[in-house]
């Protein structure tokens, strides 16, 4: 539990990552240059709402702290999920930011622009989801299961990097969709300077 003098208001980052392939140093970079007093950190899926620093942090909030995150996907994986939680905390007024999408809910236009944002991301999520699926039919039709050798483009490379930074999707399943090694996506990411902790 977070202890402070009463009267005093904060902002407060959350940071998350799904698997042990990615790493929290670009988020928490980001919310310390924000000004965030307080980070909590989950290594968890957004899907998953056993998040013990979540919560942690949800129980520390009072009327008038922000929460800050590095990205909408960050804090939850579906609308529905992201909107109760943002909502919840206004109405007990606490406000939301992300800093990727430079949303504030304090006002009309951001609880509107939330709303929007959140809509997209889910989508985006499910467009990935699909073309991995295809992915590894197509694969699977062939007689490969990934893990072959097999050299990758600067398109493939791009969207690699693109699934990486979309937390979708762990490096193991990435590769298996283009036919490739851990390593192989590993040494893509780092081609186009993508942070991987590794």
């Amino acid at each position: 539990m977070l202890h402070r003098k009463k009267g005093i208001v904060m902002k407060i980052g959350y940071a998350r990552v799904s698997t042990l392939d990615q790493n929290l140093d670009g988020q928490m970079d980001a919310l310390k240059a924000a000004g965030c007093e307080r980070i909590y950190t989950d290594m968890a899926s957004g899907k998953n709402t056993a998040r013990p620093e979540l919560q942690k942090m949800i129980d520390t909030l009072r009327e008038g702290d922000t929460v800050v995150v590095w990205r909408l996907d960050r804090l939850g994986r579906s609308t529905a999920d992201l909107l109760g939680l943002v909502n919840g905390w206004a109405e007990k007024g606490v406000g939301f930011q992300s800093l990727s999408e430079s949303l504030d809910t304090r006002g009309a236009m951001g609880q509107l622009m939330l709303t929007v944002f959140a809509a997209f991301a889910e989508f985006e999520r499910n467009l990935i989801r699909e073309r991995t699926l295809a992915g590894l039919a197509a694969a699977r039709a062939r007689g490969r299961m990934g893990g072959g050798v097999r050299k990758i483009n600067n398109e493939d490379k791009k969207r690699i990097a693109e699934m990486y930074r979309s937390g979708a999707l762990t490096v193991r399943e990435i590769g298996t969709q283009f036919g490739v090694t851990r390593q192989t996506v590993y040494r893509a990411l780092a081609e186009l300077g993508v942070k991987t902790g590794v």
